[in-house]
């Protein structure tokens, strides 16, 4: 088959490889749509350890089932789906909590650290198991239902915190994941949103996504601005979704007395934390990791379109060109969002 594999850090070669081969309990998928995840362009270079080559990478991903193996017995031939990013084992601790993003075992398709190898979506075919797979409603088309993953893990989020339809939230980082949160909370019924960035573009976006106010961080203070908003008690709420020193101070700024901090980004491994502001004014810190049963919901608001995804595909091409596309993200090409490629 024909695949998108990473040979080396920064080489992307488009090639011939071996058909996967699938066990009792997988079905071999024929892949028609795989979005270029910003997890996959941070790791092509190495900088996270989470892309050791050789590798195919993608795991936003749908398409059609082509094989099912022995143990499969409600999917069939021709199935249209989509399946989790994450291969959880069913069995552990956590698991059997329902926690399936903290599984013990847990696989990232298209990862591969000193842990394990597990190929992805970037391809004509992708192996997955069967526990990870979700049918399409009839009118949702491949290439939307390839953001599905990126929803659940917005979805999932909004979901970590206590959220008030009179709240007001400050969503830091208007990059893909911000902009489904910013349409999520406005979906829960969050009264208030702010978005933050320093890219005008995205902030453009965030309006007609929901956003009610926008806040160009490099132009203004942005805590001051906050409390200007909110009558000087700061925000309820705040998601960064960047990951970086700068946007965790900047987010746990906005925060009122007794308000939260849901931590989604993590482009840093490290980052300072004003321990006195935690402290003092008994601030509550959540992590999200990935998405936990957020599928359904997600697919259901793609197909009634109650989410707005069609405005962040900023292209749909030809998997042979996948290199060429990972380049113009990695750059930082202005404008583009989320690319998806079809094998």
């Amino acid at each position: 088959m024909k695949s998108l594999v990473l040979k080396e850090y920064n080489n992307l070669v488009y090639e011939e490889v071996p058909e996967p081969r699938i066990s009792p309990d997988e079905v071999l998928i024929g892949v028609k749509a795989c979005g270029i995840c910003g997890s996959d362009v941070h790791g092509m270079d190495g900088s996270t350890g989470r892309r050791i080559p050789p590798l195919i990478m993608g795991h936003e991903a749908s398409g059609v089932i082509v094989e099912t193996g022995a143990n499969v017995k409600d999917y069939s031939k021709g199935d249209r789906v989509t399946f989790d990013s994450t291969i959880y084992c069913g069995a552990c601790h956590f698991c059997q909590l329902g926690l399936i993003n903290l599984c013990d075992n847990r696989r990232v398709l298209g990862v591969s650290c000193e842990d394990y190898r597990q190929n992805g979506a970037f391809a004509e075919y992708v192996a997955v198991p069967r526990h990870i797979l979700y049918r399409l409603p009839e009118n949702l088309t491949f290439e939307r239902a390839a953001l599905v993953e990126s929803l659940s893990i917005a979805l999932h989020a909004v979901g970590r915190a206590p959220l008030s339809p009179d709240d007001t939230v400050v969503v830091v980082g208007a990059g893909m994941i911000g902009l489904l949160i910013i349409q999520a909370l406005r979906a829960a019924g969050c009264g208030n949103i702010a978005a933050v960035d320093i890219d005008r573009n995205r902030l453009d976006l965030a309006s007609e996504l929901g956003a009610d106010t926008v806040l160009k961080s490099d132009k203004c203070d942005v805590a001051r601005e906050v409390l200007k908003i909110t009558g000087g008690r700061g925000a309820d709420l705040a998601f960064e979704v960047v990951g970086i020193a700068p946007t965790v101070k900047t987010a746990m700024s906005t925060l009122r007395k007794g308000g939260s901090l849901v931590l989604v980004g993590n482009l840093s491994p490290l980052v300072e934390l004003p321990l006195q502001t935690v402290v003092t004014r008994e601030i509550t810190l959540y992590g999200s990791c990935a998405s936990c049963g957020e599928y359904p919901e997600c697919l259901d608001m793609i197909a009634r379109g109650a989410v707005n995804v069609d405005a962040l595909i900023s292209a749909v091409a030809p998997l042979v060109d996948g290199s060429s596309w990972f380049k113009r993200l990695y750059d930082r090409e202005q404008g583009l969002m989320k690319v998806i490629l079809v094998p």
